[in-house]
């Protein structure tokens, strides 16, 4: 049996919106993109080397999974893309638009793909951002255990964990 282990970033208020760019997320005329930038050091990369550790299969939204399909296969040295190049990225996804980065598989109806996913043998897997798919889990009850990753700043608005 696989667990959904959801990893996510997240401001002291609770915002997880768009951490990695300014691009990433401006739904809701959100301008604070990219706010995580300023805290990655020895200690987060440490942090993010326990959550990667461990054998898993990705789980991703498709926004996040265009994004790190136009930035992971291309890193060549990078240990994590290594990693994150090799497993199985499950995509939850309403488009019919092919998913050409290797070995990522479409799930149409997240929440009962998901569920069915769990009872498989397998290795968990690890939900990265995805601020819709990790609503639609939640509220399911499909989410196992929470590494949150908490950054000391407030962000006042944005899209938000919530259960």
């Amino acid at each position: 049996m696989r667990h959904v282990i959801a990893a996510v970033f997240v401001s002291l208020d609770g915002v997880m919106q768009a951490p990695g760019g300014p691009e990433e997320d401006p739904t809701g005329g959100f301008t604070h993109g990219g706010w995580t930038f300023h805290y990655w050091d020895e200690m987060m990369g440490q942090a993010m080397g326990g959550i990667l550790t461990p054998p898993f299969d990705l789980l991703l939204g498709r926004k996040t999974y265009d994004i790190f399909a136009g930035h992971w296969p291309y890193m060549k040295d990078d240990p994590i893309a290594a990693t994150f190049n090799a497993v199985t990225k499950y995509v939850a996804t309403s488009s019919t638009a092919p998913l050409t980065w290797a070995n990522s598989v479409a799930l149409h109806n997240p929440a009962a793909d998901v569920a069915r996913l769990k009872q498989q043998d397998g290795p968990d897997l690890l939900l990265q951002g995805s601020s819709q798919l990790i609503q639609t889990l939640l509220a399911h009850g499909l989410i196992d255990r929470y590494n949150l990753l908490i950054f000391p700043l407030l962000l006042g608005k944005g899209k938000r964990l919530r259960s």
